[in-house]
């Protein structure tokens, strides 16, 4: 949600918006097509985060608060995706294909965010740049509520200055559901709505034309916050229990890079290339104006019309690596989610900044050049080896055969796919693999004996045989699957049947143990 006036910039110096000719229009057309084809396919099975996701939200909606309290996520997206699901059945595709929605969305929210700012050319160039955007285009494919998070920021990119311009009650209302919506879809939802929450205070204090409006709209966010109350007790308990064990909180300048890096496609060659060409544009998107054809002139205040969306941006992004760090939770780069409109938004207008056409051309081209090698690369990249694994169990695991997962996070992903009548639990608890309880996670971990373990999942299988999914790279598990795969060894012949391939995002490997010859 960014604070801005209702029309874009008067009075400014920028050349006049560039001619859209037959030719242009096509390309933009077709980049968008082509954008949003990566939207809608990914081959890889679903991995740990989106099966587990999935899961949840196919549970009976009065069961949803209880699972949560157990995974560490507000309730919407799972909701949604609930809903969904019902309707249209809960495969890879159908399932995934909500957060296609919501990207598609986005395209839309994007055009008019990014015309009140400059116009049709600017709105035009931000639609091109975010339909082709690498990072989008992942979480257009995922089924979690990444790209639910972009939609509401940019919605809210139009709602807030709709709001301040003129307050009627229905432009509050939308504002305060945003406000709502943010925190009930991700915790980075209170960097987002605190920001804009103390921007709109700084506009009150500042301006006295526009104070009126800005406290309505300040009432309204804060109404809208109010909603979370409801959910409060939930979130306290997460707050307490879960977290990310997976990782270790970092200081926020990493973080801020990594979020960079991730935007522009990740640390493949095209994303570092497309990266160094983002930055640029994104400085002469805050800073530039066009002189004439060739010269861009920076005013390091940054030009009014987009300073609003930087600041806030900006503030968003070190607001939510700063209380991650603070929280002791870990970063990744889909948290960051909520930053990207303000990204596209800048990108967009460096390009347009430039005004000679075909170097505005060139810059364009390569921003959705490189954009779209990612989005295909997304397309057919592998993010699990989950399918290999259960292919092997849905073939050859018999009824008395006994699966354990090792760590329990391997086990939705697989267990989704595996079509057995083979028992499945997973360590430490013998629990059921379609979950992960994230409750106290590396402190029930910590305190679990390896060598009882395996003594009971091999009383539990006696003479089936076990079959053992496991795979390296898990912090809270150093050495100890590795311990109970020995223990099984010490008592029945080890087989390798799917071996951890270190390409793979998720790499589950699987080992089976015979039962002893008598």
């Amino acid at each position: 949600m960014t604070v801005l006036s209702e029309a874009p910039a008067r009075g400014t110096d920028a050349p006049a918006p560039p001619r859209r000719r037959p030719h242009t229009v096509a390309a933009w057309l077709a980049a968008v097509a082509a954008g949003v084809a990566c939207f809608a396919y990914a081959r890889s099975d679903l991995w740990l985060d989106e099966a587990l996701t999935v899961g949840i939200a196919r549970l009976p909606l009065g069961e949803l608060r209880g699972a949560l309290e157990r995974d560490g996520a507000p309730p919407l997206y799972y909701a949604l995706l609930h809903g969904w699901t019902a309707v249209f059945g809960d495969g890879d595709l159908a399932a995934r294909s909500l957060s296609g929605v919501f990207a598609a969305g986005a395209l839309v929210a994007v055009w008019y965010a990014a015309r009140r700012v400059g116009g049709a050319g600017l709105a035009w160039t931000a639609v091109v740049v975010m339909a082709t955007n690498p990072y989008l285009a992942r979480y257009a494919t995922e089924a979690r509520m990444y790209s639910l998070q972009v939609l509401l920021v940019t919605l809210g990119a139009v709602a807030v200055p709709r709001a301040l311009e003129r307050p009627a009650a229905g432009r509050l209302a939308v504002v305060g559901a945003l406000a709502a919506a943010l925190l009930y879809t991700q915790y980075w939802g209170f960097a987002v709505v605190g920001v804009v929450a103390a921007a709109l205070v700084v506009v009150a204090w500042r301006d006295a034309r526009v104070r009126p409006a800005a406290l309505r709209a300040l009432a309204a966010v804060a109404a809208g916050s109010a909603t979370f109350v409801a959910w409060l007790p939930t979130f306290l308990s997460q707050r307490a229990h879960t977290g990310t064990p997976w990782g270790e909180p970092v200081l926020p300048g990493m973080p801020i890079g990594e979020t960079f890096l991730g935007f522009s496609g990740g640390p493949e060659q095209e994303g570092w290339l497309l990266l160094l060409l983002a930055v640029p544009l994104v400085v002469l998107g805050v800073f530039g104006t066009a002189i004439d054809r060739y010269r861009v002139e920076l005013d390091l205040r940054g030009r009014a019309e987009v300073r609003p969306h930087a600041l806030i941006g900006g503030a968003v992004l070190v607001a939510g690596t700063g209380l991650a760090y603070l929280g002791g939770q870990a970063f990744q780069p889909r948290y960051a989610a909520v930053v990207l409109p303000f990204f596209v938004l800048l990108v967009a207008r460096g390009v347009t900044t430039v005004a000679d056409d075909r170097v505005r051309g060139a810059l364009l081209t390569a921003v959705v050049l490189l954009g779209l090698v990612g989005g295909f690369r997304n397309m057919f990249e592998p993010r699990t080896q989950a399918g290999e694994v259960a292919a092997v169990l849905s073939a050859e695991a018999a009824p008395g055969d006994l699966v354990v997962y090792c760590p329990d996070q391997l086990g939705p992903a697989v267990h989704r796919l595996a079509r057995t009548p083979a028992r499945q639990v997973t360590f430490p608890d013998l629990a059921d693999p379609a979950f992960v309880d994230w409750v106290d996670y590396e402190e029930r971990v910590a305190a679990a004996d390896p060598a009882a373990f395996t003594r009971a999942a091999l009383e539990r299988a006696g003479p089936g045989t076990l079959w053992f999914v496991t795979g390296p790279g898990y912090r809270t598990h150093t050495g100890i699957c590795e311990a109970v795969s020995d223990g099984f060894a010490a008592q029945r012949e080890r087989i390798p049947r799917v071996l951890p391939d270190e390409s793979v995002f998720e790499k589950p490997g699987l080992q089976q143990f015979p039962p002893a010859s008598p």
